[in-house]
């Protein structure tokens, strides 16, 4: 039998499966800073449905036979006129996860592809992200695939 894997953009049919795997991400950031980040999803069922419907932000699944195993968030940005920065456009992924019973399978790096190939149809000089240092191995995944660090947030607790 063959497998069906592809990557597309999300549907509605594929919240449950995204509230899941953000569920995940949460359990992440929450178990390294629970001073900073509650135990709930960054986006509830009707904020996925107004992301999924808005060609601005773009979200890219991997769809295993039916099964959403990993995600891509984007947000197309573009400056224009600003003093200081460059006119240009941006393709800043909000948020990338795979499954984390499925992770080291190449499907956070088809994703990434996937997500550059569009980045440049649309135009874009560059693809950002954000990645907090408490998430190890986010880290290290993106330098991998050849990311660099762009600038650094800093913050000393009171």
């Amino acid at each position: 039998m063959k497998i069906m894997e592809e990557i597309r953009f999300a549907e509605e049919k594929d919240t449950e499966d995204v509230l899941s795997l953000l569920e995940q991400v949460n359990k992440i950031h929450h178990d390294g800073r629970p001073d900073l980040f509650n135990l709930a999803t960054k986006y509830s069922k009707e904020d996925l449905k107004e992301i999924f419907n808005d060609e601005k932000t773009p979200v890219f699944v991997f769809d295993d036979c039916g099964k959403v195993k990993g995600y891509a968030f984007c947000v197309l940005k573009e400056t224009k006129g600003d003093r200081l920065l460059a006119d240009m456009k941006t393709l800043y992924i909000d948020d990338l996860c795979v499954d984390e019973g499925e992770r080291g399978k190449r499907i956070g790096k088809r994703l990434y592809e996937r997500v550059c190939e569009f980045a440049k149809e649309k135009g874009c000089y560059n693809v950002t992200l954000n990645v907090w240092t408490l998430n190890k191995s986010a880290m290290e995944f993106y330098e991998r695939i050849g990311m660099k660090a762009q600038k650094i947030g800093m913050e000393k607790i009171l």
